[in-house]
């Protein structure tokens, strides 16, 4: 965050870089630590989420398959719908889809994308999965509370290996 003038340091849109709120309040509490303590943080977007408050709303967080190959990555990727989300199902609204991103080799989770009624708070979760280096497997594996639509990533997950719409309720 520090400028070409070592007493000036720029974040949020002046950057032109990462242009949320969000990411600027970061910036701007490590640019603060950094004029204090010798510039030992470093800014990192890794994990950033994105949304789009349309109808339904658009969320992301990591990487899109291109980006992941473009840096090197053999990748894999699974789409579910939310027709195949009981959540979803039940509220009569099945606009939208779950995208997930991972490495082929690793199995570790690269990227997310959410088109869903709820995607803001949705990518919340693979914000944390994404941070903690998690797999396909462990996010599949993990329990999710029925009839919620984070629900859904869950099902995103386990269908990289199975076909989710053979499931009864809560059988994953």
């Amino acid at each position: 965050m520090q400028s070409s003038h070592a007493d000036i340091y720029a974040v949020g849109d002046v950057t032109d870089k990462d242009m949320f709120v969000y990411m600027a309040a970061y910036g701007g509490k490590l640019a603060a630590r950094n004029a204090l303590d010798g510039n030992s943080h470093k800014y990192s977007n890794f994990a950033m989420p994105s949304v789009v408050f349309s109808d339904p709303q658009m969320a992301m967080v990591g990487l899109t398959e291109a980006q992941a190959k473009a840096i090197g990555h053999d990748v894999k990727s699974s789409t579910i719908t939310l027709d195949h989300v009981p959540r979803y199902i039940a509220a009569r609204d099945t606009r939208g889809l779950i995208k997930l991103v991972a490495d082929k080799e690793t199995d570790e989770l690269l990227g997310a994308h959410i088109l869903a009624p709820d995607g803001g708070e949705l990518v919340q979760t693979m914000v944390l999965a994404i941070k903690a280096s998690m797999t396909t497997v462990e996010l599949g594996n993990t329990i999710f509370p029925y009839l919620t639509g984070v629900e859904g990533l869950k099902l995103a997950a386990q269908t990289f290996d199975k076909d989710v719409s053979t499931l009864s309720c809560c059988a994953g």
